[in-house]
C-alpha cells in the first residue's frame, strides 16, 4: 500500500526565500535547527533505481521536514560523472522518480520533481542528452508531477538547447551554465555546514518569464 499523501498544499514559492538541498537524512532536530537558522524549504534526494534507495527521502523523513515548518521538493540523484544519457534511461529513471515520489514518499501531484542534469560524458551528442531529458520529463509529467531540471556542469548542451528542453522550471547549480531566455527559478550557493548537516543553500526567484517553483508547504 502506498503511504498516505503528505499533508500540506502545493504552493508557488515566493521570490527571495532561502532554503537548501541536502544529501543526508534529516532528523527532527536537524530540520528544526535548519528552520531556526533561517531556512524555509528543503530539497531532498530520491533514487534512480530501487537498489540505491538507502539514505534517500522517505515518507517519515518528509513528515519530519514538513513538521519543522520547511516546505519540500525532491530531486533525483544523477548517475556518476561520465554517464551516457539516452531516451531509454530517461524513461526508466523518470518513471522510477515518479513511482518513488508517490508510493514511497507520498508527495502529492503538482509538486516540482527535479532532474539532476550534470556530469555527462564528454563527447556525448546533444541529441542523446535532449532525448534523455524529454523522456524523463514525459514520465514525470504523465504521473502528475511538475518536472524541473537542475542545470549543473557538463550538460553538453548550449544555453539555447537548455531553454528548448520541455521544462518550465530551471535550477542553477553553483557551477552551472546559463539558460537562454527563461533563466532560473532557483539559484544554488556553495556548500556549507549548519548544525552538523552539510547543505547547499538555495534561493528562489521569479525567472525571466515570471514563473517560480512549486513546492509542498
Amino acid at each position: 500500500m502506498p503511504p498516505i499523501t503528505l499533508p500540506g498544499n502545493v504552493q508557488q514559492a515566493p521570490a527571495g526565500t532561502l532554503g537548501f538541498d541536502a544529501n543526508s537524512v534529516l532528523s527532527a532536530t536537524n530540520a528544526q535547527d535548519l528552520k531556526n537558522a533561517g531556512y524555509d524549504f528543503c530539497i531532498r534526494y530520491i533514487p534512480r533505481v530501487a537498489s540505491l534507495a538507502a539514505g534517500n527521502l522517505t515518507n517519515a523523513e518528509a513528515l519530519t521536514i514538513l513538521n519543522a515548518g520547511l516546505s519540500l521538493m525532491a530531486v533525483q540523484h544523477a548517475a556518476l560523472p561520465g554517464w551516457a544519457p539516452n531516451a531509454g534511461l530517461g524513461t526508466a529513471y523518470g518513471s522510477y522518480a515518479a513511482t518513488y515520489a508517490s508510493q514511497v514518499v507520498g508527495i502529492p501531484q503538482g509538486v516540482n520533481i527535479w532532474c539532476d542534469l550534470e556530469g555527462v560524458a564528454p563527447g556525448t551528442a546533444a541529441a542523446d542528452v535532449i532525448a534523455y531529458c524529454q523522456a524523463w520529463y514525459d514520465a514525470v509529467n504523465s504521473a502528475g508531477y511538475v518536472p524541473g531540471v537542475y542545470v549543473g556542469y557538463d550538460t553538453m548542451l548550449t544555453s539555447v538547447q537548455l531553454y528548448n528542453l520541455p521544462f518550465g522550471h530551471y535550477w542553477r547549480a553553483y557551477n552551472g551554465p546559463q539558460v537562454a531566455t527563461r533563466g532560473f527559478q532557483l539559484i544554488q550557493k556553495t556548500q556549507k555546514t549548519v548544525g552538523g548537516v552539510t547543505i547547499d543553500p538555495d534561493v528562489t526567484q521569479n525567472d525571466n518569464m515570471g514563473d517560480t517553483v512549486l513546492w509542498l508547504s
